[in-house]
């Protein structure tokens, strides 16, 4: 009796080892069935023994208790980048995933759509405009303000996400909010003997109808001999006006720690107030308010006086007229931004990564994509490079975990346990034929 049941057992844990083998070449097949598979992240199984009525130190007979299996996607460890030729093809360079939800969550409202995870993907924008792959899940981020500023974010909900998407508004010239100077001015010139001789300079901007206009700018150099008066006054006005818009005084330092800085801005007559804090003055050109900077006060990159020449070494705004859109790129800290054939830049949006405390505890669902579980932990969402994980790198997508040398190797060691199992099931199921001949 006691022979017939060790050899029960010894078959039954003969069947146990052909299903665990089974389960372990169903994953090498996935795994190498999916080599190609851009972002696949592989699957291993682990064996663990059955122990059947064994105590410390026992003697005698041995009953097999067989082995189980359990699986796990190791959703931790990635493969290889690989550039690619198109610029919103996006991989993370270190830890963190991807935002994206399905293309009929997309076309929802946004408290409907499904929040899920990637770790790369080949996105292209569609008829609709929506930044998408072939698999149709939609690239998620934080739409940019007006100016390009992207507004702060809540890490742990989705509140702040949409679709990235270009629409035609996208499309449509951008009035300029912003305009700032960077210049020198000669340090000669304000001197008691020096000719009264203005710098003039004429900056461009686009109206609210999306025009290009100019301001002229005029920077006079005060002469109050017998001293030097390290002054200016500087006025802007429309081409063609008298009276100009604004008109300010300026002084710049002679010390030893403020010399050729900005020291002081007065306004004159009715003009806008100068701002310290953002060293810009709010002008209002028929409606439309242009913060126009000068520099900040005893700031080396703003506004200097030194001894060299007029030098307006940089005049930067933030409008431009209707362009047509060359193409689209997504930069190391998540930003999507559109680039225009006028050489305009236009932030859209900001890809988040997400993180979240255990990435094998995530869900896995068709097309390498992830849910959240109870055992992944809750998500965090973070500007890339910032917190705990890496950047985005576009031109590229991550290549499939699998080891196509691992697998095979692994593939053999299944094969002969599979078959050395099923040879224990023969041996077992002939020592039985012998017991029963032997009651004949």
């Amino acid at each position: 009796m006691t022979m017939n049941m060790s050899m029960s057992a010894t078959m039954n844990a003969g069947i146990a080892g052909l299903a665990a083998n089974a389960t372990r070449l169903a994953t090498i097949s996935d795994n190498i069935a999916n080599s190609g598979t851009n972002g696949y992240r592989r699957v291993q199984t682990s064996f663990h023994s059955m122990v059947l009525g064994e105590a410390a130190g026992s003697r005698g007979t041995y009953t097999a208790g067989g082995v189980r299996t359990t699986t796990m996607r190791v959703i931790d460890q990635g493969g290889q980048i690989a550039s690619t030729s198109n610029s919103t093809d996006l991989a993370i360079n270190g830890r963190g995933f991807l935002p994206v939800t399905s293309l009929q969550g997309a076309r929802q409202a946004q408290g409907d759509m499904p929040f899920m995870l990637a770790t790369t993907g080949s996105f292209r924008f569609d008829a609709d405009g929506y930044l998408r792959d072939t698999a149709d899940m939609v690239l998620l981020g934080v739409p940019a303000n007006a100016d390009g500023s992207i507004p702060p974010f809540s890490p742990n909900s989705i509140d702040g996400l949409q679709p990235v998407r270009m629409t035609e508004t996208q499309h449509a010239p951008l009035a300029t909010s912003q305009i700032n100077l960077q210049l020198n001015l000669p340090a000669s010139a304000t001197l008691p003997d020096a000719d009264p001789v203005n710098n003039d300079l004429s900056v461009e901007y686009v109206d609210n109808t999306g025009l290009r206009r100019n301001l002229d700018v005029t920077f006079a150099p005060n002469i109050t001999p017998p001293e030097h008066s390290n002054s200016w006054t500087l006025e802007i006005r429309a081409p063609g006006d008298d009276v100009p818009i604004a008109e300010y005084e300026l002084t710049f330092g002679n010390g030893s720690d403020d010399g050729g800085l900005l020291v002081s801005v007065v306004e004159a007559g009715g003009s806008p107030a100068y701002d310290p804090a953002t060293g810009a003055v709010l002008l209002d050109l028929d409606g439309q308010e242009i913060a126009f900077g000068l520099g900040q006060l005893l700031d080396p990159a703003g506004m200097t006086q030194h001894s060299t020449a007029f030098n307006p070494y940089q005049i930067e705004h933030n409008g431009f007229a209707k362009s047509d859109l060359l193409g689209v790129k997504v930069t190391e800290d998540g930003l999507v931004q559109a680039i225009y054939d006028q050489g305009q830049v236009r932030t859209l949006y900001r890809v988040p990564l997400v993180d979240v405390p255990n990435p094998n505890g995530l869900q896995s669902l068709n097309d390498q994509v992830y849910r959240i579980t109870t055992e992944s932990g809750n998500f965090l969402m973070w500007t890339p490079g910032e917190g705990p994980t890496g950047t985005i790198l576009g031109n590229a997508l991550e290549q499939s975990a699998t080891d196509i040398a691992e697998e095979l190797t692994g593939l053999i060691q299944t094969q002969r346990a599979y078959s050395s199992n099923a040879k224990v099931i023969q041996t077992v199921d002939e020592m039985l034929q012998e017991t029963t001949n032997l009651k004949r």
